[in-house]
């Protein structure tokens, strides 16, 4: 039960730094990322801010055996950078940059009952059912014996 409360606790304030950086607001975003134009630089301090809280931990877990709240770690062992992680890094920054949003902030948004944040976060919810749906019947389709790119 404790993990759960640390859970919800970590989510709140990742929500709360979310809102007060302004990473919410698509306009701020976008500011962020027209380098070209009227380019808004306050959202690297968050980026710095976050790698900085980042490191400090990634150091401190590496030192111990298993997590305070599991009984393993789960981090990702895999190192290969093939067409899909591309693709799909790819249409994440098309997003990102088209809309201003990406998933942590569209969820915080929800909130503020904005509607595209809300329009945000059914085409997100779509596109991932899609991706399932489509990696399911890449799945089915793949004879016994060969592999799949996935």
């Amino acid at each position: 039960m404790v993990g759960y409360i640390l859970v919800f606790l970590s989510g709140t304030l990742f929500a709360l730094g979310l809102g007060i950086s302004g990473m919410t607001l698509p306009q701020k975003v976008i500011g962020f990322l027209d380098v070209a134009g009227d380019w808004d630089p306050s959202l690297a301090l968050v980026m710095l801010g976050s790698a900085g809280v980042y490191m400090v931990f990634y150091r401190w877990i590496q030192h111990r055996s298993r997590p305070l709240f599991d009984t393993e770690f789960h981090i990702p062992t895999r190192t290969d950078i093939d067409q899909r992680l591309l693709l799909g890094a790819g249409l994440f920054g098309i997003g990102w940059g088209l809309v201003g949003l990406c998933p942590g902030p569209a969820m915080t948004a929800l909130v503020s009952g904005h509607p595209k944040a809300l329009i945000f976060f059914v085409a997100m919810a779509a596109g991932m059912y899609a991706h399932r749906t489509v990696d399911t019947l890449a799945e089915i389709q793949t004879p016994p014996g060969t592999q799949s790119d996935g």
